[in-house]
């Protein structure tokens, strides 16, 4: 089953080139296709979370591990941008918020379903880790993407368990812990701040993506606890 595509209905014939409806499409195939799948779809709690988002500022980490409290408070947050091919009318990143990564889809307050979220964490072991897929070296029009081949060294560092042992940097203004080694990730781009040219500007766009965090939590904070509002951006 294919979605948001151009089709010819005569020959039967799909144009992947066509971008008029979205560069956004979707594919779909039944399970059975895929030959070492699990069937039933059906598995044990996981070992490890995975946040997804793209940060079009280009001051988050590519990866980095939450604690109980900070995952409860970017779950709530639901941080990423939403860049051209997404949505109609957009056309370049912004930065957008969806609580729990699915606001429309949510019945309690959103502090409910994190603390579902912190209670499973501590009970089985799991480890939560921010993943980040947009921007490094600049913002969107200066930097540049983060390159598919570190995004799926990192995915199999946390797979493989590699990445629960690496070593960790706080980052200043976002609290949360940097992973500061990878394997097969150059160094240099584990630390935002290292792959600006101007340091002044980083700083500037991190504190501006704070405020952003900072100002869309206020409408949560009356559900929530003092320890978990302490988990957001540090803006002193």
């Amino acid at each position: 089953m294919l979605e948001n595509l151009v089709f010819d209905d005569k020959g039967h014939h799909v144009d992947f080139h066509d971008t008029s409806i979205t560069q956004n499409t979707r594919g779909a195939y039944p399970i059975e296709f895929i030959k070492n799948a699990k069937v039933p779809c059906v598995a044990g709690h996981p070992t490890d979370i995975i946040f997804l988002t793209c940060d079009a500022f280009g001051v988050l980490p590519p990866v980095a591990r939450l604690t109980p409290e900070q995952a409860m408070y970017h779950f709530i947050s639901g941080y990423t941008a939403k860049i051209a091919g997404t949505e109609m009318g957009v056309t370049e990143p912004s930065a957008t918020f969806s609580a729990c990564f699915g606001a429309p889809f949510l019945v309690w307050h959103p502090a409910k379903y994190a603390e579902l979220l912190a209670e499973k964490m501590t009970q089985h072991k799991v480890k939560v880790w921010l993943l980040n897929t947009g921007w490094s070296g600049g913002s969107h029009g200066i930097g540049a993407r983060i390159k598919l081949k570190f995004t799926r060294a990192i995915l199999d560092a946390i797979h493989s368990g590699t990445l629960a042992t690496a070593p960790t940097r706080p980052d200043p203004i976002f609290g949360i812990r940097a992973v500061t080694q990878v394997p097969h990730v150059p160094a240099e781009i584990l630390i935002p701040e290292h792959t600006w040219a101007d340091k002044a500007a980083f700083a500037a766009t991190a504190r501006k993506l704070a405020g952003l965090f900072v100002a869309n939590f206020k409408k949560f904070e009356s559900g929530t606890s003092p320890q978990l509002k302490a988990a957001g951006p540090l803006l002193q």
